[in-house]
């Protein structure tokens, strides 16, 4: 596609982050780079320690009891240390609610995420998010007046969290400018297939996906999991 590419890509990990929110996105980013060797991914949280998908405290009554299993990534870089990216995700996950208080963001957890995002927006060719990471940004206000979409089984939590966002209750993902927004979990990777086309060619696209003999999800208002808006 003509225009300069994004070559660095950052991922935020949290406490609580969902591993297929980020693993999805990321192996496609791996496979991309096999198309284009000078791409970079880092991954970036507050703490240069390993971090587990199970949140420090299970946010209760949400609808989903507590996972028995976890995982854990070690981030690359810190919020402090991390360089200006091209391209910034950030994934949804139960560590984003608070443990107290039902339906509400979790500010340990969030403020620091948010901080960093407004750092690097400036300087972002595009954000992109998965799942309830909508919701996270939606806390930095570049998402007021915006399409965004989230996780539609947290669609009665997180639209009221800033009702400014044009929220979209039946969409795989939704572009606005420079900041594209997917649903729950597993359409994080038809929102990077659809990214890589949009910015890299559906030739490529074509191809990560047949290597990765994945059946794209190529049509963004085709929600199985919508909601009636």
């Amino acid at each position: 596609m003509p225009g300069p590419k994004p070559q660095s890509f950052g991922v935020v990990l949290y406490p609580g982050f969902q591993l297929t929110d980020v693993c999805g996105p990321i192996d496609v980013l791996n496979t991309l780079s096999t198309h284009n060797p000078s791409i970079t991914l880092s991954l970036v949280a507050e703490t240069a320690t390993p971090i587990s998908t199970s949140p420090k405290q299970w946010p209760a009554n949400m609808g989903m009891e507590p996972f028995q299993t976890s995982q854990s990534l070690c981030a690359t870089h810190t919020f402090a240390t991390a360089p200006q990216f091209d391209v910034l995700l950030i994934p949804g996950g139960m560590g984003c609610f608070d443990p107290a208080n039902k339906g509400q963001p979790n500010r340990a957890v969030l403020d620091p995420i948010v901080a960093f995002v407004k750092k690097q927006y400036p300087g972002l060719m595009y954000l992109l998010t998965v799942c309830t990471g909508s919701g996270i940004v939606s806390q930095t206000g570049l998402l007021d007046g915006k399409k965004a979409t989230t996780f539609k089984g947290a669609w009665g939590v997180i639209p009221k969290w800033r009702p400014q966002v044009e929220w979209v209750p039946r969409a795989r993902w939704t572009v606005d400018g420079r900041i594209w927004t997917s649903s729950g979990v597993s359409s994080g990777t038809d929102l990077m297939f659809a990214f890589v086309k949009e910015i890299f060619g559906e030739g490529i696209a074509s191809d990560i996906a047949k290597w990765m003999e994945y059946n794209r999800h190529e049509d963004a208002a085709e929600d199985p999991f919508g909601i009636e808006g």
